[in-house]
């Protein structure tokens, strides 16, 4: 029978900045158990001033006093290991729940960062209010925007020959993919290159656009429930993933031409896995009823994740 379990981000159970295999595990689970997580946002030049009347948590005043920066930007809740896992299976993770752990996010813009690195000269930060009630985040000037929570990353422990890999660029092992469909409802597929797969989640996010273009989206705070499967010996290699309604490849290359082939390849065998059509005839069907989307353009390796409507690959 499987099991729910509590992992709150806090010291001994959040690294920083890193993806790395040789991190303990802060969680051991069954395949088929639920995980209730909740994840930190905010490092040090990212905190709301103190006369906002946004307030940290406990958990994240002690994580940014004693667990070390790692070399990329993200807090990511875990490793939480699944028994039995071994290089060549696959993670099967669903996203059943959503909430805010926090009632603020921050937006900010960098100098020499994002879409138009060279178009904004200064650091700019804000912050804003989540009602978790009424489903709504309210921007500086008024405007107010429907909540559609996901987490950015999602990964798990990368092969150990690659070592430590920075939190901020998406890879094989997913990672930082900032996928905005990724909410509840969807399920994310992700190889393992290690024993026990080792997957840590964070970079909650309130609401962001297709692109997250400025580098940041709504980042906030989340709490969410999981359900983590194992299948054995699948041997997928890198992410996919998919909605109640769709099916979703996804590309990773600092060159985005090579991104967008590479998930448009990935969906061509996806969609002859699921029906037998020729790569011609998926390849076509991609085109003219499938849609190519920009995932980001802010993580070093760009990102293009290809959305193909489940109705339309019935035999």
């Amino acid at each position: 029978m499987s099991k729910h379990h509590v992992l709150r981000g806090d010291v001994g159970t959040v690294h920083r900045g890193v993806f790395d295999a040789s991190i303990k595990p802060a969680l051991r689970i069954e395949s088929g158990d639920t995980v209730e997580v909740t994840t930190i946002t905010a490092n040090d030049e990212n905190l709301p001033p103190p006369d906002s009347g946004f307030a940290l948590t406990p958990e994240h005043q002690r994580v940014l006093a004693q667990v070390p920066r790692g070399i990329g930007a993200h807090f990511m809740t875990g490793p939480i290991e699944i028994a039995g896992a071994a290089p060549g299976d696959e993670l099967v993770i669903e996203v059943l729940e959503l909430g805010f752990a926090q009632p603020w996010g921050w937006n900010m813009i960098k100098p020499g960062l994002g879409a138009l690195p060279n178009d904004f000269d200064k650091l700019r930060t804000i912050h804003v209010s989540i009602d978790e009630k009424r489903g709504v985040v309210t921007m500086p000037w008024g405007l107010e925007l429907k909540v559609s929570p996901f987490f950015g990353v999602m990964g798990v422990a990368p092969r150990p020959a690659d070592g430590a890999c920075i939190s901020n660029i998406p890879r094989s092992f997913g990672g930082n993919m900032d996928n905005k469909n990724l909410g509840v409802g969807s399920t994310l597929h992700l190889p393992v290159f290690n024993n026990g797969g080792l997957l840590s989640v964070g970079d909650g996010h309130a609401v962001q656009g297709d692109g997250e273009v400025c580098v940041t989206a709504i980042e906030t705070a989340l709490r969410g429930k999981l359900r983590v499967s194992l299948l054995k010996q699948t041997g997928i290699d890198h992410p996919w993933a998919q909605t109640p309604t769709h099916i979703i490849t996804m590309g990773f290359n600092e060159d985005l031409d090579l991104a967008a082939e590479f998930a448009l390849r990935a969906m061509i065998r996806k969609i002859g896995e699921i029906n037998g059509l020729s790569r011609e005839d998926a390849f076509s069907l991609i085109s003219v009823a499938g849609d190519c989307c920009v995932t980001q353009l802010v993580n070093v390796a760009k990102g293009v994740h290809v959305m193909m409507a489940k109705e339309l690959l019935g035999r």
